[in-house]
């Protein structure tokens, strides 16, 4: 297999503006801090929302966070495994500059105020016009489409690699019961790279997948880091024994339809939930004795040590049901599905005591309101044309042949950050904000 093929570029085909001096993926790299996407992400929500304190993450540090876990997890895998070596298919290959790009690459497309804001798109977008918004879509509208650089129309036209890297739902939206996947303008570009790469139907590279891990294992520990950090999750025995919180955590994990692959039906969940938070407060009042007592530095602690654990076992298997491989937590040669279950139980800790706390919730209620209003504002071309940027409203001009007026203004409010969200809001709808001479 030509592993040349994942250096290919969609639209690049004559390397304009491209300094020869450079690796591929370190112009991807570039193409994506230097945009306007990625700087966005520092004033958009991950839990609490952008700007509620300097201490917090946004998308910003969790798409970094992220990106320097995978990257040194795909570095030691490569000493671990002789197949990586052997690059015997391009989606079988684990290549550290890759990873990094699809890990800051990875949270692009959400909207302001964090998983609400995708939902309040979605439910507008289906019920008025058919159509539907999902953040992992939007971030290949973003870097194939909306994003411009020089020598480029149309995206940010990074390599084939980093592009399927990104791709952990290889599926178009189009397809009967996707909720997630790529919507079918974009999806028509990755499809092809997939076929030119000979991947199996469904199947992600691993750099897809093990981005998607990394994901995974951030949000489980440093959104709790975060949450304790805020007083949302108090470090004690009672909270953390309170058969409210169990049972909570345990209907979390039931509602998940991604809980399947897990095998929960083969444990005891609540003897397991239990367990699992009795141990997590047990290392705390551990860790905080070995820190003298100090909060801080007892979290940091915490958390670098559970980074430290899930990391430590990822690995590679042969996936039997699809016949290719799978990234995933790996004991004794086989899939930690102990450990991929305490993952699980973490996560839904983080989002019962953080996501469904009633401050956190008034904030998604005033995300909703925001969201609508501006929906309401922008949605009809007649009526709106003249309250959009002039520059949007040129390339809708240009393009909309291929670019419906809703999917438009979609792709402008979930270009927003929060704090500029609140700012347009407050320009309609309330009696005065600012000055008609700042700059947008």
């Amino acid at each position: 297999m030509n592993v040349n093929v994942r250096k290919i570029r969609l639209n690049d085909s004559e390397h304009v503006h491209s300094n020869e001096d450079r690796d591929e993926y370190e112009k991807d790299y570039a193409r994506l801090i230097q945009s306007p996407a990625f700087r966005r992400l520092q004033g958009k929500s991950q839990v609490f929302g952008a700007g509620s304190g300097d201490y917090y993450r946004t998308r910003l540090t969790h798409s970094l966070e992220v990106s320097q876990i995978a990257r040194e997890v795909a570095r030691r895998l490569g000493k671990s495994y002789a197949f990586l070596a052997r690059k015997e298919h391009p989606g079988l290959m684990l290549d550290p500059e890759v990873v990094e790009c699809a890990s800051l690459a990875h949270d692009l497309g959400h909207p302001p105020f964090g998983h609400k804001g995708e939902e309040v798109l979605n439910v507008l977008l289906n019920e008025e016009c058919g159509l539907s918004y999902e953040g992992n879509a939007q971030n290949f509208r973003i870097l194939m489409f909306l994003e411009k650089r020089a020598g480029s129309e149309s995206g940010l036209d990074l390599t084939a690699a980093v592009l399927l890297a990104i791709n952990k739902y290889p599926f178009s939206l189009d397809q009967p019961g996707r909720i997630k996947g790529v919507y079918s303008m974009e999806w028509e570009g990755i499809h092809y790279l997939r076929q030119l790469w000979g991947m199996p139907e469904g199947a992600a590279t691993l750099e897809a997948q093990l981005m998607d891990l990394c994901d995974d294992i951030a949000y489980s520990t440093h959104d709790i880091e975060d949450g304790i950090r805020a007083g949302k999750i108090q470090m004690n025995r009672h909270l953390f024994e309170d058969d409210w919180l169990v049972d909570h955590v345990i209907a979390e994990i039931v509602d998940d339809p991604g809980n399947g692959v897990m095998s929960w039906e083969q444990v005891d969940m609540k003897k397991m939930v239990k367990h699992v938070l009795s141990q997590y407060v047990q290392q705390w009042e551990t860790i905080y004795i070995e820190c003298n007592r100090e909060p801080s530095r007892t979290r940091r602690e915490m958390k670098a040590r559970w980074v430290r654990r899930f990391a430590n076992q990822v690995g590679i298997i042969d996936d039997p049901d699809s016949g290719w491989k799978r990234v995933t937590f790996v004991r004794d040669g086989q899939k930690d599905l102990e450990l991929l279950r305490t993952m699980e139980i973490l996560k839904k800790l983080a989002w019962v005591t953080l996501i469904k706390d009633f401050r956190v919730q008034r904030l998604h209620k005033r995300s909703e309101i925001i969201i609508n209003g501006l929906w309401d504002c922008f949605k009809v071309e007649e009526t709106s044309r003249l309250i959009l940027p002039p520059d949007w409203i040129e390339s809708y001009r240009m393009l909309k042949d291929k670019w419906s007026w809703e999917r438009m203004v979609a792709d402008y409010i979930s270009g927003m950050t929060d704090a500029y969200a609140e700012k347009v809001y407050a320009e309609f709808f309330t009696s005065r904000s600012g000055s008609i001479y700042e700059m947008d």
